[in-house]
């Protein structure tokens, strides 16, 4: 039978709510409301439907106080991670929000309301506190950390929720399952034994040998339940990782296997988020759970160590096993041993075994270059997912992006490339020059610095969905701003590749080569705050190109940022 919830009783809100929903679906739209952010949202659906027993609501101070510093709810319980309502301040007042009023809580997708909280608590927490104690360092290399200084609201509200309506899915709804809706499909399959598997990666073979080896150690059966709420930035898209769990659900032996999606906003926090794992497996009904080497670990901490030991996860959930009350089952890397073609835990293998082994970095390297990947390291139907998900460079879209004064020639070197690389082929070519985004795009902006950003802010936001779609795209306004020349790379390299072009063409030159006359006016002062006249323009001092058209000719700029491109594979065939 499925494991017992933890603290006892499942708390399913939709279950103990469904006799009032009628009332409490017209109340919730009478009642101020907030907008949930995505890790809120994760956090609630968790709460409404069991997978955070014993939690009803939101942790008030006394809550969160005990939880950070003690890993326990007041009443003894074992709970170690903080789960807040964080609203900024401003808000709250605006609201009229105080402790025994009513709140709706709605969905920032389609502003549903899911649930209605009773304030309990109104409270503003240490920041650095819960960082050194949940997370071990006050350090912002931890993605935690970064949210809970970057991100987070000032202010955290507690209380417990009614639930109104559950969040709507629209993928993968077959295989999102409530704890139960997961505890139910354990007594059709009469399985008894049941051991969890985290993950937030796409699977390979070395994971699949991982769970059959827990499964056959423990006579038990296998529950994949990989995370698709908030993970660590930079991971693989839950659409991506999903694909590649249904590919390879097909390797495990008939009946053994069951795949399940978990809604969860990871922390990264190592040994505290393991027991925590460990506890919404528990509330699944899994009897056992899976801990691997630097579970829930979020890497290099700003000295270049890692933030936890390999296997602190483990040592942690070891010491709380008895209140867990799930089996842990600890598990060691696993390497490949060619000589004999399977895997062993690295600790098992005999010194002087050959093994082998691809890092997560050499993976990424060689879907980035195209190259081959081996079939004992992953199945080919996951190397296709992930090669159609991650293509090569040349298959990737990129954004050159050309800075410098009016006049500077910068657009007729815009020009120049997209000839070039329409010449190349293999993919369309999009050209952003300042004075047709000025029409087309931003035609009631004027020239201080917050409208000056904002239009280069459109011209970005362009750039990376051009650059996410495999095109290349070539933006060339003048973004005196550095800081929003930042951020346009911030938003372009989360896609592709992004370039930026200083077309360093000295003053002199420039209102010479202004046949419209413009900086005349300027000069004569008809026109006020213009860039390089009584403006300034922000030279980059991190520009991968520097070009003057008074020391190299059009045709020699464009071939050098032809050739940063070649040099990065994005375009050329290597």
């Amino acid at each position: 039978m499925a494991n017992t919830p933890h603290g006892g009783v499942l708390k399913d809100l939709h279950v103990r709510d469904e006799h009032i929903h009628a009332q409490l679906a017209a109340e919730a739209e009478t009642l101020p409301y907030v907008t949930l952010t995505e890790r809120q949202l994760c956090d609630l659906e968790l709460i409404l439907n069991g997978g955070f027993s014993p939690l009803e609501g939101f942790l008030t101070l006394a809550e969160y106080t005990s939880v950070v510093e003690t890993n326990r709810l007041p009443d003894g319980t074992l709970w170690t991670m903080p789960i807040y309502l964080d609203i900024d301040s401003a808000e709250l007042e605006r609201l009229g929000v105080r402790v025994g009023g009513r709140l709706t809580l709605r969905d920032p997708r389609d502003d549903q309301p899911l649930a209605i909280i009773t304030v309990s608590d109104v409270y503003q927490a240490d920041r650095a506190t819960e960082a050194e104690k949940v997370y071990g360092a006050n350090d912002q290399a931890h993605p935690a950390v970064h949210y809970l200084f970057h991100s987070t609201r000032d202010t955290y509200v507690g209380g417990k929720v009614q639930a109104v309506n559950a969040p709507q899915h629209y993928d993968y709804v077959a295989i999102r399952r409530s704890p139960a809706e997961v505890r139910a499909l354990f007594r059709k399959l009469n399985w008894t034994r049941v051991v969890a598997f985290q993950t937030r990666n796409p699977m390979h073979r070395a994971h699949r040998e991982l769970t059959v080896r827990a499964a056959r150690m423990r006579h038990a059966n296998v529950l994949i339940q990989p995370v698709v709420g908030l993970t660590k930035p930079g991971d693989i898209d839950h659409f991506t990782r999903v694909r590649v769990y249904q590919a390879i659900m097909p390797k495990y032996p008939n009946g053994m296997a069951q795949l399940s999606l978990l809604p969860l906003a990871m922390r990264m926090g190592g040994p505290r988020e393991a027991v925590w794992h460990a506890i919404i497996r528990k509330n699944f009904g899994a009897t056992h759970f899976i801990v691997g080497r630097d579970h829930a670990g979020p890497g290099k901490n700003s000295q270049g160590t890692d933030f936890y030991g390999a296997y602190e996860a483990q040592e942690l959930v070891l010491r709380f096993k008895a209140e867990l009350d799930i089996e842990v089952v600890p598990f060691q890397m696993l390497t490949y041993l060619p000589d004999t073609d399977e895997y062993e835990p690295i600790n098992e293998v005999p010194a002087g075994v050959k093994t082998l082994d691809i890092s997560g970095t050499e993976l990424r390297r060689r879907l980035k270059t195209g190259a081959p990947i081996p079939e004992w390291f992953s199945y080919p139907e996951v190397v296709r997912i992930l090669r159609e998900a991650n293509p090569p460079r040349n298959k990737q879209g990129f954004t050159v992006f050309l800075t410098g004064l009016h006049a500077s020639g910068k657009e007729a070197i815009a020009r120049a490339l997209q000839v070039a690389l329409n010449q190349e082929g293999g993919r369309s070519v999009s050209l952003l020059l300042g004075e047709t985004i000025r029409h087309e795009l931003s035609s009631e902006l004027g020239y201080t610095k917050r409208e000056r950003d904002i239009n280069v802010g459109r011209i970005g936001f362009v750039a990376a969905e051009l650059t996410r779609a495999g095109a290349a795209c070539i933006a060339a306004p003048i973004a005196p701003f550095a800081d929003a020349r930042q951020n346009v790379k911030h938003l372009v390299a989360k896609s592709g590749g992004f370039y930026l072009v200083h077309v360093d063409t000295p003053l002199d030159v420039c209102i010479k080569n202004d046949r419209a006359g413009v900086y005349k006016r300027a000069i004569a002062g008809e026109i006020k705050g213009f860039t390089g006249i009584d403006d300034v323009y922000e030279a980059p001092v991190d520009a991968d190109l520097v070009a003057d058209i008074t020391k190299a000719p059009i045709s020699q700029i464009v071939h050098e940022i032809i050739l940063l491109l070649e040099r990065d594979g994005y375009i050329g065939d290597r």
